[in-house]
């Protein structure tokens, strides 16, 4: 590659990423899925489209879509509150487990039985649109106001199903004999277990680092983070573990342990996830051609209203027999199943490996994950209203913002107050932050003061808190616990958490 090539394509990949931009803006108003329109300019760029450009490498498109999964699922686990998801976590177990199983026998014997297609064929594609996708899960799930439970189950399923998917989708894509039922079900179970194990003790590691070190600059702290998620992967996948769930849980880690500089970390990491799912989808239009899509539009549709109306309704109720739980949050679970660019790029996995009509299997996928996310995705909202799931709109989670003062051995809390919190009328001296810290300025309409113990919060108040190291997590906690509860918290038998 030249100097000019690069310059090509410095300028082509600064117009796509703005034009995918502008999309957003486009899909939030609209409510359609904005991978929709970013795998609409793959192909408007591709061999069919104004583009032009002839691109046909599956094997490459696979790699960039692991790298591009690997920094979604880091964002995804980054904004993963463990409050929320503990819970969840036996629930999203079955789910990605038993769950899978269930749902890849059902749409396997639907492909066959009512699409005529070969029974390696149906299991690869039932493998493969078994699994749902981060990417989707998450950027509808934080549009939609959810019980916590049912968010927490969605969420941690799309974090763990990856896993035993990738798995299965390239057992039956091998040549020769698949493998028999308990060697894959040893396998997925062996992997998912070191995965967990490299997942958690690096996300620990790094967070006990990143907390007992206090690096020169903000900025760095992202980078960070950041490479810390993408080497629980790496270690996680060269010790024969899911480097998938390993990412996920030490992003998880990282995310939930109160990190300096948090928020200009998430912001990092919401602008790389955009990247990748960005990169990613656009590629994947890119390596389909439209006018070969013609001959599987019916089978897709066939396959996937299998799958959304008999066989992800089946794996629900099956994964979450042990756990009880109302027929209206299994009926929403059951329809929010969404799929993304994560079936897509394991559709390239039977491409890769040469398997027999490998493209049908990739245009299936492909027709079915844009039906059916265009069918779901804008219409979760109003179904959870219909079965009375959908939350009241609460209190804003509360920014805190921490930077360490190795020196003075402290820290400073830059606390921003949202919209609807409970510290809105809240005196300073009603906050009883614990010994050791205290309120020390306000930024009020652009300007700051120092306050009096009778200084009345507002909303959108900036205020600069110092704690010394001891107290730093529970002055924290006790300013979440206002802003969540009110002054009362802890008081008059409401509770401090």
């Amino acid at each position: 590659m030249s100097v000019h090539d690069l310059n090509q394509l410095l300028l082509i990949s600064s117009l796509v990423l703005l034009v995918a931009v502008v999309a957003v803006r486009l899909s939030s108003r609209s409510g359609l899925p904005s991978l929709l329109l970013y795998l609409g300019i793959g192909v408007a760029m591709g061999q069919d489209g104004i583009g032009n450009v002839s691109f046909n490498n599956a094997q490459l498109t696979q790699v960039i879509g692991y790298a591009a999964l690997v920094v979604i699922l880091a964002e995804g686990g980054l904004g993963t509150k463990w409050n929320e998801i503990k819970p969840a976590l036996p629930m999203a177990a079955c789910l990605a487990t038993v769950g899978v199983a269930a749902s890849v026998g059902v749409t396997a014997a639907g492909a066959h039985y009512l699409v005529g297609l070969e029974w390696r064929q149906a299991l690869i594609i039932g493998a493969v649109v078994s699994s749902t996708d981060a990417a989707a899960v998450f950027s509808v799930l934080r549009r939609v106001p959810l019980p916590s439970r049912v968010t927490g189950v969605l969420e941690a399923e799309s974090g763990f199903n990856d896993a035993p998917v990738v798995i299965l989708v390239v057992a039956f894509s091998t040549a020769g004999p698949v493998h028999h039922w308990y060697v894959l079900v040893g396998e997925i179970a062996l992997e998912l277990a070191i995965g967990a194990a490299i997942g958690l003790a690096v996300g620990w590691l790094g967070a006990y680092g990143l907390r007992h070190v206090a690096l020169p600059a903000s900025g760095l702290y992202p980078i960070a983070v950041m490479a810390i998620a993408v080497a629980a992967y790496a270690a996680g996948a060269m010790a024969h573990g899911s480097g998938f769930l390993a990412v996920y849980l030490a992003a998880m880690v990282l995310g939930n342990a109160r990190l300096p500089h948090w928020a200009a970390t998430r912001g990092f990491a919401e602008g790389v996830g955009w990247i990748a799912q960005i990169g990613m989808f656009v590629l994947l239009g890119l390596l389909v051609t439209p006018h070969r899509l013609l001959d599987d539009i019916w089978p897709a549709v066939i396959i996937g209203l299998f799958l959304t109306m008999v066989a992800r309704p089946v794996s629900v109720v099956v994964g979450l027999l042990p756990f009880r739980m109302p027929w209206q949050e299994k009926a929403l679970m059951s329809w929010a199943g969404l799929r993304g660019a994560v079936p897509i790029i394991l559709a390239t996995i039977p491409m890769v490996n040469g398997v027999e009509n490998n493209e049908e299997i990739f245009n299936i996928v492909f027709v079915l994950v844009v039906v059916y996310t265009l069918v779901q995705g804008p219409t979760l909202p109003g179904l959870a209203r219909v079965l009375g799931l959908g939350k009241g709109g609460g209190a804003d989670d509360l920014g805190i913002e921490s930077a360490p003062l190795e020196r003075l051995r402290g820290h400073l809390l830059s606390v921003s107050v949202p919209e609807d919190s409970k510290l809105h009328g809240v005196e300073v001296g009603e906050l009883r932050l614990p010994a050791g810290s205290a309120v020390t300025l306000v930024v009020r309409d652009e300007k700051s003061f120092v306050p009096s113990p009778t200084t009345v919060l507002r909303q959108h108040d900036e205020l600069l808190v110092v704690a010394t190291d001891p107290v730093r997590d529970a002055a924290e906690q006790r300013l979440r616990a206002v802003a969540q509860g009110g002054k009362l918290v802890g008081w008059l038998g409401v509770p401090d958490s």
